[in-house]
């Protein structure tokens, strides 16, 4: 992953990219740009998939790299970070369709939660690169909203293809975003756009369904269907089935029973 950090300020500039390398390592490669100038020859010769602005730049700001940067047509993910809170920069960064618009001094939590979302949309968009490619034979372009709409689709099915997977072991939250290298707060908030709940009740009801099925062989008992979907309290289990069902998994198998003989 190729990341640009563009900022006049050697000290802020420093910051940033000390905070980056020490969260994501090998993860990314980092190139510095000490004005708006360089960035926009940099990002031209080279190309990157990430790039962290700075708004006031002499010369060329922040906001006219990313206007040039999207002139070039190649798939970017812009982050400014300003030391102004005018309404009138974050106008213009949603114009140049920017990701993010952080307040200098940069949180940590804040910026790093940030990269992890822009890394991602990075991925996916390098995933979805040979369908757009097909798209556009047809279509010419494909708009922004259709290929966020591509990116969010993919990671939705990453992430039903894991629990899918895994849902029968004793997996938490924190092991999930760990394995698609999120942080906790980041996989929370991805998690919810994809599936429009929280994960924990996704799973839950995963889980829970999973168990339905397995009520309708009567030679498994309860306990056994409890650790077969991940639960290994079997009270715990009736508990959350009873919730999410209305009744506990012991009355579903007899009101099953009671259909099949009716």
């Amino acid at each position: 992953m190729r990341v640009l950090v563009a900022d006049d300020e050697p000290i802020e500039r420093m910051v940033v990219t000390k905070k980056l390398r020490q969260f994501f390592g090998n993860q990314m490669e980092i190139i510095e740009a000490i004005n708006g100038r360089e960035a926009i020859e940099l990002f031209e010769k080279e190309g990157y998939q990430i790039a962290l602005l700075d708004i006031e730049m002499p010369g060329i700001n922040g906001l006219e790299v990313a206007e040039k940067i999207r002139e070039t047509q190649k798939p970017c993910e812009i982050i400014f970070l300003t030391a102004f809170d005018e309404f009138s920069y974050a106008k213009r960064a949603i114009s140049v369709k920017a990701l993010d618009y952080l307040l200098k001094p940069a949180v940590e939590e804040e910026l790093i939660v940030c990269m992890e979302e822009a890394i991602a949309l990075a991925k996916c968009r390098k995933e979805m690169e040979p369908q757009v490619q097909q798209t556009e034979i047809v279509t010419e372009t494909l708009d922004e909203e259709k290929i966020d709409n591509l990116k969010l689709k993919k990671i939705k099915e990453l992430m039903k293809n894991y629990l899918q997977e895994h849902y029968h072991e004793d997996i938490a939250l924190q092991e999930v975003a760990g394995h698609f290298h999120y942080s906790d707060a980041y996989f929370c908030k991805i998690f919810k756009q994809c599936f429009d709940k929280s994960f924990i009740i996704y799973l839950s009801e995963f889980r829970v369904e999973k168990a339905k099925e397995l009520l309708a062989d009567i030679s498994v008992n309860v306990k056994d269907i409890s650790q077969r979907v991940g639960y290994r309290d079997s009270n715990y289990f009736a508990k959350v089935f009873k919730r999410i069902v209305g009744v506990t998994p012991s009355e579903y198998r007899l009101a099953l029973l009671k259909e099949e003989r009716a």
